[in-house]
């Protein structure tokens, strides 16, 4: 295959800085790699709330920045609630009307032809691609979930009637929107083979390119100082993000109470950007309950934790968090859900349980068991060293880019 040079327009809803969610890592040590062999030109929304270092940061990561002017709603605020209330009559979900821009569209529109290759990062840029693309074959589709796949685990486990009615209203307008939008693309690439697979059965999809494996900085993540204290489990997450926000809710509620049944002197740490009220009650209701807010580096946490757990019920794509910690040393703990699409194996690099009495099982042999523990450590650090560095995952998805500019149209 022609290693050429290529300009890549790189659509985005948000500038990368600050690196505070596993997708905004996944695109930020991707883009840095590539930016190294090809032109990237950043076309993005910009927050007036962002600081002045996350556009000054852009030049880490692309060559050219264009911003759009845009502000997101607050949640909870009185316009939250209306644009809530008007979207129950729009056939799109809320999660992609919201990026709806026509200065955006026009920007697309005007910039397209300059370069070989659009690249759309996560599918939200694409309610704004496709009002303006005159080539959609010189087009890639990145998607770090099946993002409707989301929306359908969070109404099958919302207890209250009226989240599970609103939620699978916002699930089925996001599959008809996420099948007809992805169709149009020259490209798609997903996050793993199970989402690969999730989208040609269910959308009928035939421009799945395949996947490119989530990776993880090596250097960065490293198990020197692991100093792990007695009883302490971590969480990592944006607590921002409703999958999260269930996943800690339910292990504080559902498995914690039987750890500390048997470990008393057990702690429960959710380290994440944002935590919401609800979760940070946790810690009002339960002393042995930390939540940090957001952390300038997660590494200390992932040092002196003794396991991070994963207690996932909703979501998609890869966890980047988990190639993290395995880097960093710390042994996880997940529900099938929480390590989906990642290649790991039960019990030799990874504990897998899917019930309260087994994760809790799980998580106590990981406490209590220091060879268990070194063990599962030890084959999850060798994994991603030999598997995940983020220059072989920029190596594939450069390859899917190929595949697009060299092909006859």
């Amino acid at each position: 295959m022609n290693k050429s040079h290529l300009k890549i327009l790189w659509l985005k809803t948000g500038a990368l800085h600050p690196l505070d969610t596993g997708g905004k890592l996944r695109t930020y040590n991707m883009l840095r790699q590539l930016n190294k062999r090809h032109e990237i030109c950043f076309l993005s929304f910009l927050s007036p709330e962002l600081p002045d270092a996350a556009v000054e940061k852009a030049n880490e990561y692309s060559s050219r920045q264009c911003w759009v002017k845009w502000r997101e709603t607050p949640k909870g605020s009185v316009k939250f609630f209306f644009e809530l209330i008007k979207n129950l009559f729009s056939d799109l979900p809320y999660v992609i009307e919201k990026y709806k821009s026509a200065e955006m569209s026009a920007k697309i529109s005007e910039m397209e032809a300059e370069y070989d290759l659009t690249i759309c990062d996560f599918l939200t840029p694409s309610v704004n691609w496709l009002n303006a693309t005159k080539n959609p074959s010189k087009s890639l589709l990145f998607q770090h979930n099946v993002e409707a796949l989301i929306w359908k685990r969070l109404a099958d486990t919302a207890g209250n009637p009226l989240k599970k009615w609103y939620f699978t209203l916002q699930w089925k307008r996001l599959r008809n929107f996420e099948k007809l939008a992805s169709s149009k693309f020259g490209g798609v690439v997903c996050v793993s083979d199970e989402d690969c697979r999730l989208m040609q059965r269910d959308y009928g999809l035939t421009n799945i390119f395949g996947s490119v494996p989530t990776g993880v900085d090596i250097d960065y993540f490293r198990p020197d100082n692991r100093s792990p204290e007695d009883g302490l489990i971590i969480f990592v997450g944006s607590m921002d993000w409703m999958p999260n926000i269930d996943a800690v809710k339910y292990f504080a509620s559902e498995i914690y109470p039987l750890i500390k049944s048997r470990k008393p002197d057990a702690r429960f740490a959710v380290v994440g950007r944002k935590p919401v009220e609800s979760v940070r009650a946790l810690s009002a209701k339960d002393k042995s309950i930390i939540v940090t807010g957001t952390v300038e580096d997660v590494r200390p946490w992932m040092d002196k934790a003794r396991v991070m757990v994963v207690p996932l019920r909703a979501g998609g794509g890869t966890r980047i968090k988990i190639y993290e910690a395995m880097a960093q040393g710390t042994p996880v703990v997940s529900t099938s859900i929480g390590a989906e699409g990642l290649a790991v194996k039960n019990n030799e690099n990874i504990l897998l349980a899917d019930t309260p009495g087994d994760f809790a099982e799980a998580t106590l042999k990981l406490l209590n068991d220091d060879g268990l523990a070194q063990k599962i450590a030890r084959n999850a650090r060798e994994l991603v060293e030999k598997n995940f560095s983020w220059q072989r995952v920029a190596t594939i998805f450069e390859d899917y880019c190929y595949q697009i500019t060299e092909r006859k149209t």
